[in-house]
């Protein structure tokens, strides 16, 4: 009967174990939203958000690599309290030919410093934009984490279409094919709401710049990383789950031992 108690109370730990550690690498990873766009889309805004996954060390600086291959224009960066901004340009091989004329340049970097993300906190990093791309199904932004310690997390590893998700995932970008009589203009709708924040940045894509943080109140982004993942807590749900009916298993055992015994 002891080895029997044992034994359920171990199988309980390690499942509950298992499904909680599933659950933190579920909502660790760098991760960009809206999760699509449509193809074209106008005037929008992508927020990345970074969550800190590491117990003794906080996040001290981000960088966002923006493909260049197929370009995302007009890119403005949003001030964030205590973060300041820089912006990289890159020439492009081939230009893109717009309404507004000829674009020969555009943003291939952002890295953010001077904040921290720590323990148990995530931070949103806005960023509007122009004009994304209509000649590809999504975008890559290859993302690094260092943290103050000095280790760095790498997030640059792109999904296969149709394949598993990999451990050091690039957050990705799906981008959408235009509803029909559908104008640029009308593309970004597919981001919802949040594409109406932003348009006040003061950090362009002309050149390589700076951006300090600005004194008003930024939106109440640092918070626990858990609450904002469902998926995370779902998984946690589960785990209590499982404790549950191990412990009615370990009770079923020791009621039917003593039954047995009398």
């Amino acid at each position: 009967m002891r080895t029997t108690l044992r034994r359920a109370g171990l199988v309980t730990a390690l499942t509950a174990a298992g499904i909680l550690i599933a659950a933190g690498a579920a909502s660790a990873h760098v991760t960009v939203h809206p999760g699509s766009y449509a193809k074209g889309a106008t005037d929008g805004v992508l927020t990345f958000r970074v969550p800190n996954e590491e117990d003794t060390a906080s996040t001290t600086k981000v960088q966002v690599f923006l493909p260049t291959d197929h370009p995302v224009l007009g890119v403005l960066v949003t001030p964030q309290n205590g973060w300041t901004a820089k912006v990289t340009t890159t020439k492009l091989k081939t230009p893109v030919k717009t309404d507004d004329g000829t674009i020969t340049e555009a943003v291939s970097e952002i890295t953010w410093t001077g904040g921290r993300i720590r323990h148990g906190q995530y931070q949103d990093f806005d960023v509007a934009f122009g004009q994304l791309p209509d000649d590809t199904g999504q975008l890559a932004f290859k993302t690094l984490q260092t943290y103050s310690d000095g280790n760095v997390a790498r997030w640059i590893e792109e999904t296969q279409k149709g394949g598993e998700e990999p451990e050091n995932p690039a957050p990705v970008l799906a981008l959408t094919a235009k509803a029909a009589g559908e104008t640029g203009s009308d593309a970004d709708s597919g981001a919802g709401s949040s594409a109406d924040s932003g348009s006040g940045s003061e950090s362009g894509s002309g050149s390589d710049t700076s951006s300090a943080s600005s004194s008003a109140p930024a939106p109440s982004a640092e918070s626990s990383a858990s609450s904002s993942d469902s998926t995370a807590r779902g998984l946690g749900i589960a785990g209590l789950v499982v404790g549950v009916l191990g412990l009615g298993a370990a009770a079923f055992a020791l009621v039917r031992g003593r039954n047995t015994g009398s």
